[in-house]
């Protein structure tokens, strides 16, 4: 449907997720809402009880023709005008003229879709949930672990790797808090009827649409949601907001892994360049940042299916067709590698004090200006060691040399020249980062 080549499934997507969307189990979700849809239609009273065996026996033999249905699509637009003349010849005399009783296919094909989509966050989320505690191990373990923290591409101040795998960790865990957040709104039946008023049902509809609600354990929502396309638009943005974390992660590492920087590589010895012996390309780190950038392009397209005209609109509903399960795909793509990513970093804690050491105290910059205020006024503390750090890049020695050889204050220069003295609050940050990560 979406061109992909099946050639790079494998790291791209997903392959719980990526069978969800498949036509067997699209059909067959379809198939269980009308079996829900008859039962519920009899306990109001709508469809007579006994029609219900015949219905449900065709649901639980139902092996979905797709060549038969994907040439109805071709002339009806739509898969369920083939799906339900399939169940009604299997569901004999007493039960064939009450499949599908009331229903429009809308109906059908989202409440099938919700169902489906049950199953795949209930799978992201486990495997999210996997990730946020490799991160928490990783922040705990790293809590000394020194590194040169970097604004706007340049060596900014010291902190520590457990600090910045803290930072990867926080977003991911309101991620798990806006799913909890989202499920409600989204996990609901969809059950309107032709045009949103249930006019075949008379005044029972409602009646029915509980009833659905309860069979399928899903949520009743006030009315049909049919040009109502916000929850699915709202999940398109979770799925962007937890590839763009992950991308962030796996910028941070393609970065670090440049071999002039070499603080960190991706483990599992994957990566080999098909004729430079020395290479380990960063693969999970690429498809992570690839991932996020596609899904936010994606994500545009749940947005353009928000205009959805009246009461039903089939060019919107046909762009979540094909945007939704791309999105939800590379979710599970993204998550797959973030656990092998995480679960295999190679970290060199030796590369990334190195860095530190090889300029020459340029990071203790600010350190060196607070810790003068004790002898004199910021400004002139700022001004000082500016003109410090140009004669460090010029070659004159470490910084606090330097300071220590142009004043005559009386600091303890030793621990300025310590970077681990000057790591501000970044512990209880750590701290503070996987409690909350914990509670998510």
């Amino acid at each position: 449907m979406t061109a992909s080549p099946a050639l790079l499934d494998p790291l791209f997507s997903d392959a719980e997720v990526a069978r969800e969307f498949t036509d067997a189990e699209a059909l067959r979700a379809m198939a269980a809402v009308e079996g829900a849809l008859a039962r519920a239609e009899a306990k109001v009273g709508v469809i007579p009880a006994e029609a219900v065996p015949a219905i449900e026996r065709a649901v639980r033999s139902f092996e979905p023709d797709v060549a038969r249905i994907a040439a109805g699509v071709e002339s009806a637009g739509i898969p369920v005008v083939a799906l339900v003349q399939q169940l009604r010849s299997a569901a004999a005399a007493e039960g064939a003229p009450y499949v599908h009783w009331g229903a429009t296919t809308q109906d059908i094909m989202d409440t099938g879709l919700v169902l489906r989509l049950r199953r795949v966050l209930a799978h992201l989320e486990d495997v999210l949930v996997r990730v946020i505690a490799r991160c928490c191990d990783l922040a705990h373990e790293h809590r000394r672990t020194l590194i040169a923290a970097r604004t706007r591409s340049q060596q900014a101040l010291p902190t520590t790797f457990g600090l910045k795998v803290a930072g990867w960790l926080t977003p991911l865990a309101r991620h798990r808090e806006r799913l909890a957040q989202l499920r409600p709104r989204l996990m609901v039946v969809q059950f309107g009827g032709a045009a949103g008023t249930l006019a075949a049902l008379g005044d029972r509809g409602p009646a029915v649409a509980q009833a659905l609600a309860g069979e399928l354990e899903l949520g009743a929502p006030v009315g049909p949601w049919h040009a109502q396309r916000d929850a699915f638009a709202e999940l398109g943005g979770w799925l962007s907001l937890v590839t763009g974390s992950l991308g962030k992660i796996g910028l941070d590492v393609a970065v670090l892994a440049q071999s002039e920087v070499g603080e960190l590589r991706e483990g599992g010895g994957r990566g080999g360049s098909s004729t430079m012996p020395q290479k380990a390309n960063p693969i999970s780190s690429e498809a992570l940042i690839t991932i996020a950038r596609m899904n936010s392009t994606l994500l545009a397209n749940m947005h353009q299916a928000l205009l959805h005209g009246q009461e039903r609109d089939g060019a919107a509903w046909q762009l979540e067709w094909l945007t939704l399960p791309q999105m939800a795909c590379l979710t599970g793509g993204a998550l797959r590698h973030a656990v092998n990513l995480l679960g295999s970093l190679d970290v060199r804690a030796a590369r990334m004090r190195g860095n530190i050491d090889t300029s020459n105290g340029l990071l203790l910059a600010e350190a060196a200006a607070f810790a003068l205020t004790q002898v004199m006024r910021l400004d002139k503390a700022q001004a000082l060691v500016k003109d410090a750090c140009r004669a460090v890049e010029a070659g004159d020695g470490h910084l606090v040399d330097v300071l220590r050889d142009r004043c005559d204050a009386v600091i303890d220069w030793q621990a300025l020249r310590d970077p681990a003295n000057y790591l501000g609050a970044a512990d209880s940050m750590i701290d503070a980062a996987i409690a909350a990560a914990r509670r998510a």
